[in-house]
């Protein structure tokens, strides 16, 4: 008792016989059209092409013509039309300005380091600025050359001397 799913199979020398050959003819055609089935639901959908690469594009591709016209708000109201919309755009732009006006001030702002080093730079010029010339060219004198040393000794102003009535 054989199930409907199983079929019996000849030998091969049985199929080989003359008055078998009808059904053996049958029988291969049979397997070459599962195999052929087969072969095409293997390669339903699939092509066999090389693989592509993307180039890069010159063209940005945006969903929406917002970003061309450089659009703010989404809907927008004017003199009272839709007082909600308004309402959302006063928002908005109050929002904007504000997170406008935190850049501007970190972009200008001083951090306590650099304004340490700009003192300390500013310190040493007003101080020449002040100094009379002579203590200027003191400090630009090289203290270890030799040949050079500062004046430690005041010197006297020469006077004009009268000459003697003889």
């Amino acid at each position: 008792m054989a199930t409907e799913n199983s079929k019996t199979k000849l030998s091969g020398n049985v199929l080989q016989m003359k008055f078998m050959k009808r059904s053996a003819l049958r029988i291969e055609r049979e397997k070459s059209e599962e195999e052929r089935k087969q072969v095409i639901d293997d390669e339903h959908w699939v092509l066999d092409l090389p693989v592509v690469e993307m180039k890069e594009s010159n063209f940005i591709i945006e969903p929406s013509y917002v970003a061309c016209e450089n659009l703010v708000y989404g809907r927008m109201s004017f003199k009272g039309f839709n007082p909600e919309v308004e309402k959302l755009m006063k928002l908005h732009s109050d929002q904007s300005k504000l997170e406008e006006a935190e850049r501007k001030e970190k972009e200008i702002s001083v951090n306590d380091v650099e304004m340490a080093e700009r003192y300390s730079t500013l310190v040493g010029t007003v101080g020449k600025k002040f100094s009379k010339k002579r203590q200027r060219n003191q400090d630009k004198l090289p203290m270890d050359s030799p040949d050079i040393q500062p004046r430690t000794h005041k010197t006297t102003k020469k006077q004009f001397m009268k000459p003697e009535d003889n």
